[in-house]
């Protein structure tokens, strides 16, 4: 390395510099302000020309070079050093950067450069301290258009998204785009149009059920997206068709049972088969699933269930003992029961009565009280619009539970831990919080609370659901989340999709904790049903005096001799039928 005086005219510009963009004027008229006041503070660095030249070559400094030319000095001050391997290039690179950061068009020239002295881009990360990744995506978009590149480097550059897309497509593609949207000179380019000419429609490996395989058999492969976060997998592949083809046979071959690949709405939904509801929690053992594509090429899932087909009896249809319902016979002579149908309405009244006196004053265990409420939801005359199966009545699915409490004689026998399934799986078919006929109302909600079923609430931070939220329901729910809004909506509701990916969130009005006003109606009725409880269970009293003295049952015979008497309407009111109240009132004194 020696200082020697040299005419600034005979230096040779180095055709590896790194920076090729042109400087302002203004600050080449600063540069030459300068020479002429001061001379060359630093004397740029050249090499002796290799491969039989004479002469020298400027590896940095070209600007002061040229300023001192301008200037009209005859002779600069230069530092000779050795040629490198590369002409200089990394040294003229990391000089740049020291200096001033390079223009980014620049920046992407000179590592292509480099790369074509051999350079790998783990050595040339490891010189410019810049992560290999980086360098990766530096060479990306040194792959854009010279003509796009060189309108960049005036100064007027694409957002972040629209390089990706231009950096991503075809240099034939972007000749074309660029040749119908080349801006006039002087005029800043119309960046987001070229974008949008540009774009193509991505398919993400993050959302591929499919594996290698399939992969293989539809020729699909595999693009990094360079300017995604480090941390996440942004393969990609632009061939749709291919993609969506996978994800189809994929679902084809793991369609679980009762399961059918459902066709998509306009609004991107899966169609339901006709009279089918969906199911938002978890599906029972007799409802359905449909898979389907979403409109980013994801296998979705979701359950519903379709309602229980009624039984009719056909033409041909047994009656008796087998003869057809159209069949025409002599029938034989019935023979004369011991007792009448009337008398068995007397015996089903008397019966009643007598039941419900023993409910009412008959001492009872807590286990077997349990057990004869399990009883009663099996009985004939109960119909419960469930939530487990849609519309259920109790012989059809209520006697499963009752059963498990009875011997073969038809007598109560159970051990507590037996009693403890029946009465769960009765509550289970009977409580429903569910909107439409099967719900039962507060009293779901109560029972809820009580025995802790917010815990057991599901994570509703998903998109099925949060598309169902307000603007400020969503803002709201980032507060409590630390999540920031977004000036768009979907793009609110997004950000919300990713913080709970891997968390729990339930919406306040999920949770079970009863309505006031509901509550106060709930207990204003219990009110009502006090006030008549207290004067029934006086006329009660008066009423069982007189049975004790011996006409009660008597009384209730000739009551029931009495013609026309209809069953009570339970389905008319909300009240209780009035024979009834007497053993509502003796249980509640």
């Amino acid at each position: 390395m020696q200082i020697m005086k040299v005419d600034p005219r005979s230096l040779k510009d180095n055709p590896d510099n790194t920076r090729q963009s042109k400087s302002t004027p203004q600050a080449d008229a600063l540069l030459l302000a300068t020479i002429k006041a001061v001379g060359i503070i630093q004397p740029p660095v050249i090499f002796a020309e290799v491969g039989g030249g004479n002469g020298y070559v400027i590896e940095a400094g070209h600007r002061r070079t040229r300023m001192a030319i301008a200037a009209g000095l005859e002779e600069i001050e230069v530092l000779v050093v050795e040629a490198a391997n590369d002409n200089g290039a990394m040294r003229s690179m990391v000089e740049n950067i020291a200096r001033e950061p390079l223009n980014p068009v620049d920046q992407w020239r000179g590592i292509e450069r480099l790369i074509a002295l051999d350079w790998t881009e783990e050595a040339i990360a490891v010189a410019l301290a810049l992560p290999v990744r980086q360098i990766r995506k530096l060479r990306l978009l040194a792959n854009v258009l010279p003509a796009m590149l060189d309108q960049m480097a005036l100064g007027d550059m694409p957002n972040e998204q629209q390089l990706r897309t231009i950096a991503a497509a075809h240099l034939d593609e972007q000749k074309e785009v660029w040749k119908a949207q080349k801006p006039k000179k002087g005029q800043p380019a119309t960046w987001f149009q070229i974008a949008n000419a540009l774009s193509k429609t991505r398919m993400y490996a993050k959302d591929a059920s499919f594996g290698d395989d399939l992969r293989e058999a539809y020729g699909i492969e595999w693009i990094e997206d360079l300017f995604a976060p480090a941390d996440e997998d942004s393969r990609y592949t632009t061939n749709v068709e291919a993609y969506l083809g996978a994800q189809q046979e994929w679902m084809t071959n793991n369609l679980p049972k009762k399961g059918v690949i459902a066709e998509v709405t306009q609004w991107g939904e899966a169609k339901l088969p006709q009279k089918a509801s969906r199911v938002y929690g978890k599906p029972g053992k007799g409802d359905h699933t449909a898979m389907y594509l979403d409109r980013n090429g994801r296998v979705q899932t979701v359950h519903y269930r379709m309602p229980e087909e009624k039984k009719t009896a056909g033409k041909g249809a047994v009656a008796g003992s087998g003869a057809s319902a159209g069949d025409d016979g002599i029938d034989a002579p019935k023979p004369r029961s011991d007792v009448t149908q009337k008398g068995h309405d007397m015996i089903g009244d008397l019966r009643t009565d007598a039941l419900h006196e023993a409910l009412a004053r008959a001492p009872i265990e807590d286990d077997t009280l349990t057990a004869l409420l399990v009883l009663a939801f099996a009985g004939l005359n109960v119909r419960v619009d469930s939530g487990a199966n849609d519309t259920v009545f109790g012989t059809k699915r209520f006697a499963r539970h009752a059963v498990r409490l009875l011997d073969t004689d038809g007598r109560l026998s159970f051990d507590i831990d037996t009693l403890r399934v029946a009465a769960r799986s009765m509550l289970v078919d009977v409580l429903s919080c569910r909107r439409g006929m099967s719900n039962s109302g507060i009293v779901s909600r109560i029972a809820g609370e009580a025995v802790g079923a917010d815990g057991y609430l599901p994570n509703m931070g998903t998109e099925d659901f949060l598309l169902c939220l307000s603007r400020q329901a969503l803002e709201a729910s980032c507060k409590d989340a630390s999540v920031l809004p977004r000036q768009k909506v979907r793009e609110t509701r997004a950000a919300l999709v990713e913080h709970f990916k891997e968390g729990h969130f339930v919406h306040p009005a999920a949770l079970f904790a009863p309505d006031p006003r509901e509550l106060a109606d709930l207990i204003k009725k219990g009110e009502i049903v006090e006030e008549e409880d207290t004067v029934t269970t006086e006329e009660a009293t008066d009423g069982l005096e007189d049975e004790l003295a011996g006409g009660g049952a008597a009384g209730e015979a000739a009551d029931l001799d009495a013609p026309d008497l209809e069953a009570p309407d339970l389905e008319a009111g909300d009240g209780a039928p009035d024979e009834d109240e007497t053993a509502y009132g003796i249980a509640a004194e």
